[in-house]
């Protein structure tokens, strides 16, 4: 099988070939958190590049609860012509454009000023930086039902914006992931205790996405194939997850891994595994390929053609691409013509955990900055300057999301609000606090 085979998904759709640009979170809204112009920019040269999927960043199904400021927000009563041009850019050149949905709990800072909800009232333990986020809230039987609503109303937005499909985000420590780990979940109700209970809350969330859209839209799952912290979700957890994910009509399952509390997405395990410096979760990819139904797709480190090869010898349907692709947004159509390029970043070796990984996700996003600005990446950028530069920059679009969130509250409370509508019609308002 080649990179350049096509896949053609359950639901009957074509991905043109095997690489997939994978998500990488951009903070690149506009000031009513729609797509920028320079967000717009930056995806028209990964659809020039020649991904057969592009899976945008994080797009936050409520406004108050944000992966970071800056971040794309998809609610009813979203004007959609930035999402139909974000839609008609992507797909341009063949590609299927997917929206990634997701929802943060408590992996959003205090300083953005929201109140935030996870499954129990279990904070983050960064060390020292513990303080930068709050303690959540644990989440009621009523939150839950809009949480669904929420991301089966961004589902069917997306759909009629144009998107070829949605990626249901239940990885990287956010709030699915949060409720599918026995350290962030300990509920006593149906919606945890044992693995069942706590995957109820991904598995109505993609029955009710499903019900929301058409059958060709595709709906895929980001899943960790492990949190790499002891006593948490686990690969066997994951193989026994996407099991489940088997007996509905999910088209693919990317597979990652780690949180903010454990960074394995950039090659760091806090449970003392040592991960390969590419292809990080390829060996889990392979034991969970054999038990899916649906093709999988493994994403972290990959950056040489013949690894994608690798990952494609192994059983797993696609590779996943980022930092990569931050640097070479051409990458799949240099590698197409013979061109050995293996696009990367120097590791960060600094001795504070928590603040290598700013700096890591802080270069990154540097590179994707000149992207957007139709200039060429620069990976030797010093991940302090790239760190300072971010932190400036998530200073400025704190104070403006925290205005944006005031003035459209008070606009709310002038109007009367709407109430929040039931899980059936998945078309949540917003969550009680």
């Amino acid at each position: 099988m080649s990179p350049f085979d096509s896949l053609t998904l359950p639901n009957g759709s074509t991905v043109p070939n095997r690489i997939a640009k994978a998500a990488m979170e951009e903070n690149m809204a506009d000031a009513a958190h729609v797509p920028s112009a320079e967000l717009l920019r930056l995806y028209q040269a990964w659809a020039d590049g020649g991904a057969g999927l592009i899976i945008t960043g994080n797009v936050m199904i409520d406004r108050r609860a944000m992966t970071g400021p800056g971040g794309v927000v998809l609610e009813d009563g979203t004007d959609l012509e930035a999402f139909r041009n974000w839609a008609r850019i992507g797909r341009a050149r063949g590609a299927q454009m997917w929206l990634q949905l997701n929802h943060p709990g408590r992996q959003m800072m205090k300083n953005l000023g929201q109140q935030t909800v996870a499954p129990s009232a279990v904070p983050l333990d960064l060390g020292k930086h513990s303080n930068l986020f709050a303690t959540p809230r644990a989440m009621t039987g009523q939150d839950i039902d809009e949480v669904i609503a929420r991301f089966a109303g961004a589902a069917r937005l997306a759909e009629r914006a144009g998107f070829s499909g949605v990626e249901i985000h239940a990885a990287h420590g956010y709030l699915l992931s949060q409720f599918l780990s026995p350290l962030t979940n300990r509920r006593t109700d149906d919606w945890g205790g044992s693995l069942q209970n706590r995957a109820r809350l991904l598995i109505e969330t993609v029955k009710a996405v499903r019900a929301a859209v058409s059958p060709g839209f595709s709906v895929a799952v980001k899943l960790n194939s492990a949190d790499f912290q002891r006593g948490g979700f686990d690969a066997l957890d994951a193989k026994t997850v996407v099991e489940m994910l088997n007996q509905l009509p999910v088209d693919l399952v990317e597979l990652s891994g780690g949180s903010y509390e454990a960074p394995a997405m950039q090659g760091d395990a806090r449970d003392g595994r040592t991960l390969a410096r590419e292809a990080y979760f390829l060996d889990f990819a392979r034991d969970i390929a054999g038990v899916a139904k649906m093709p999988v797709m493994v994403t972290g480190g990959i950056r040489r053609i013949g690894v994608v090869q690798q990952v494609l010898d192994s059983g797993v349907a696609i590779a996943g691409i980022g930092t990569a692709l931050a640097i070479r947004p051409d990458l799949p159509n240099a590698w197409r013509r013979a061109e050995d390029l293996r696009p990367d970043v120097a590791p960060i070796g600094w001795k504070s955990k928590p603040l290598a990984s700013l700096a890591a996700m802080a270069v990154v996003k540097f590179q994707l900055r000149r992207l957007s600005r139709g200039r060429t990446a620069n990976p030797n950028v010093s991940p302090l300057k790239a760190l300072v530069l971010a932190q400036l920059r998530t200073a400025v679009l704190t104070r403006k999301y925290r205005r944006w969130i005031g003035s459209s509250a008070a606009a709310t409370a002038v109007t009367g609000g709407a109430a929040a509508p039931s899980r059936a019609n998945s078309r949540a308002v917003g969550m009680p606090r």
